[in-house]
């Protein structure tokens, strides 16, 4: 029987008892998998005024308002099934969750050596103390937590993306390489490990393998706006620019009107001495002024001299 069956299966019979609690919980949960979020939540409440001592009801009812992004209402749902039941270990990890996303790192820091406490080869928890020491941008801490997690699970490619990462950050370009292309090993087709290579290329002076990567990211996927800046940069500084040009209107067609595409075009058309055409992209990026990087005030400034 598929679910969606056993979901009308289960409707059918509170048709006939609403006071079937066992096939409401069990019709809970169903249309929480199925993405019913919305209806399930509506029975979770229902039951939880009836079994207002049930954790794993209020667990429930917190994955239910976690996938509907209400973070302080999962907040409060898995506070209280932990209240009801102080060892509740998923719950205590899923308020970890919800505290990272709710920026409350203490919290979710306690949530997370509570869980590994119960278990010490949690690769999880392990992982979502990295991340939260690199939310709060202390690296030392959040390389222990990541390494940590690799040490327990080698194959964790977020792991080793935000080690990447921040050996990026701290100007590391060879640990930084090293681990993005860890990711690649275990992922050859996540487009952001090609990304950071190539930045990392880019940084370095290697237009070749930078533009090689790009080309990797764009492919994989096409609407990295960010790829498509660099890639056109390093075109037109090594005097390229109808493939510059071509891969600017790609970007375009694949990222919509972005302002910074229309800015880099217009300098693109400047550099060749259409300033027709160059007033004209200085216009469209001024239009999609919430994508563009530089001030409106400079780009008006940069307007008026065209005019001039």
């Amino acid at each position: 029987m598929s679910k969606i069956d056993k979901i009308e299966e289960l409707q059918n019979l509170l048709r006939e008892d609403s006071q079937n609690f066992q096939a409401r919980r069990q019709l809970a949960v169903l249309l929480t998998d199925c993405g019913f979020n919305e209806e399930a939540l509506k029975n979770l409440i229902y039951i939880s005024k009836v079994y207002t001592n049930d954790s794993g009801i209020f667990y429930n009812m917190g994955i239910v308002y976690e996938k509907l992004k209400n973070f302080k209402k999962a907040k409060e749902c898995y506070q209280k099934a932990i209240e009801i039941e102080p060892e509740a270990v998923d719950a205590i990890y899923n308020l970890g969750l919800v505290c990272t996303d709710l920026q409350e790192f203490q919290t979710a820091i306690k949530c997370f050596e509570k869980v590994i406490l119960t278990d010490n080869e949690d690769s999880n928890s392990y992982f979502n103390l990295g991340l939260v020491y690199f939310k709060m941008k202390e690296y030392i801490q959040a390389i222990e937590y990541f390494q940590k997690t690799i040490d327990l699970n080698p194959d964790d490619i977020y792991a080793h993306f935000y080690l990447g990462n921040i050996y990026k950050d701290i100007g590391d370009s060879d640990g930084a390489r090293s681990e993005f292309t860890n990711v690649l090993s275990i992922s050859p087709d996540y487009s952001w490990a090609y990304y950071n290579l190539a930045v990392l290329d880019y940084e370095n002076g290697d237009s070749e393998s930078a533009l090689n990567n790009l080309f990797k990211t764009i492919e994989l996927n096409p609407a990295d706006i960010e790829a498509y800046k660099i890639y056109s940069k390093i075109l037109i500084k090594n005097g390229n620019y109808e493939q510059a040009y071509d891969i600017l209107e790609y970007a375009l067609d694949n990222c919509g009107e972005n302002g910074d595409i229309y800015y880099i075009l217009g300098r693109l058309r400047s550099l060749e001495g259409n300033n027709v055409e160059y007033h004209q992209y200085l216009q469209k990026a001024l239009k999609n002024y919430k994508t563009l990087s530089i001030s409106v005030p400079a780009l008006k400034t940069e307007l008026s001299k065209i005019n001039s």
